[in-house]
């Protein structure tokens, strides 16, 4: 009898186990969307994503516009891997993982998604330093708080935040896109004393470079109510994909998705003729990465992030608690 008993615990926790090893399902994104495109300006190319709004009533204010308004407050902590955020206002503030902000000691990136719910009073947010050589004010910043960049991070620089969650390849790869942008462009790139990203940036050949594939491809989604994400290729080469749970959330963040895509370009540009990304090859690195092994953490008690990963992708996907665990961002990146 105390055999029988033995083995029935013996599968019974064998049967716990593996339910906690099995991450919650990802249902492919194509079985609800459908892609449009190629857009193409340079060696940027762009396609749109069509879907169901699975946020109808849901609003959120993105980070930019929140600090904007002076609803959100990020607060300098003087730990470099950690700063606190802070939403006075009445509607929840959704942060995106590779958000810039400046100012406070050193600029920094904001590693995972985040919802700031309403009223939030100071809350933790997990950060990256992208500013190397600068542990002050600088000029006139208000060395306490921050101010919201304009754009956000690119492939390299998330996958040591969000992948690897190393500050030393942080750093490594805010320089590498630098040195690439000045080597493309001819030019020293103003960065500050401090060697920042953020500022290298806002250089004026950057800006007018960057702004002429906005220019070709801001467009693209205006008038499409249905568009809620897009996948993007540089070089010919699918980059990254990011689907939002709604189309609003979407178009928020579109011009400052682009312009951190067209920095990238700008940085990836090469002579040597490529052959176009085409909508196939959209489709199948979106399903491999779906495809992968999964985990899934708690970030805070509101946020679940779901990570997929295998050799050659990674999918983020973070969930809302507030909406019975439905997702509302999928950052897809193809590794190499």
């Amino acid at each position: 009898m105390r055999s029988v008993l033995f083995a029935c615990a013996l599968m019974l926790c064998a049967a716990i186990l593996s339910a906690a090893e099995v991450a919650p399902t990802t249902r492919p994104a194509m079985a609800d969307c459908r892609l449009s495109g190629p857009y193409t300006h340079g060696n940027l190319t762009v396609f749109l994503i069509h879907g169901p709004d699975r946020m109808k009533g849901k609003e959120f204010l993105t980070l930019g516009e929140a600090m904007e308004k002076k609803l959100v407050v990020v607060h300098e902590t003087s730990n470099v891997n950690e700063l606190a955020i802070e939403n006075t206002g009445s509607t929840d503030v959704y942060v995106q993982s590779g958000d810039i902000v400046k100012g406070g000691k050193q600029d920094r990136t904001i590693a995972m998604d985040f919802i700031v719910p309403a009223k939030s009073g100071k809350l933790p947010i997990a950060s990256f330093c992208v500013e190397h050589g600068r542990w002050q004010q600088r000029g006139n910043e208000n060395v306490a708080e921050f101010m919201a960049g304009d754009v956000v991070a690119g492939k390299e620089l998330k996958l040591a935040v969000r992948g690897k969650m190393d500050q030393q390849q942080v750093w490594d790869e805010g320089a590498t896109s630098q040195k690439k942008l000045s080597e493309t462009l001819v030019t020293q790139l103003l960065g500050g004393s401090g060697g920042s990203l953020q500022l290298a940036q806002e250089d004026k050949k950057v800006k007018e470079s960057s702004q002429e594939y906005e220019k070709a491809l801001a467009g693209v989604v205006e008038g499409k109510n249905d568009v809620i994400g897009y996948a993007f290729a540089i070089n010919g080469k699918v980059n990254s994909a990011d689907i939002y749970g709604s189309n609003v959330l979407f178009k928020k963040l579109w011009p400052k998705l682009l312009k951190a895509n067209a920095i990238e370009a700008i940085a990836e540009l090469q002579e040597d003729k490529f052959k176009p990304a085409s909508p196939e090859s959209a489709r199948g690195f979106l399903s491999e990465a779906e495809k992968a092994k999964g985990s899934d953490k708690d970030v805070n008690a509101r946020v679940n992030l779901l990570t997929r990963e295998d050799d050659e992708n990674i999918l983020f996907e973070t969930r809302d608690r507030a909406q019975k665990g439905a997702w509302i961002h999928r950052n897809y990146i193809k590794k190499n």
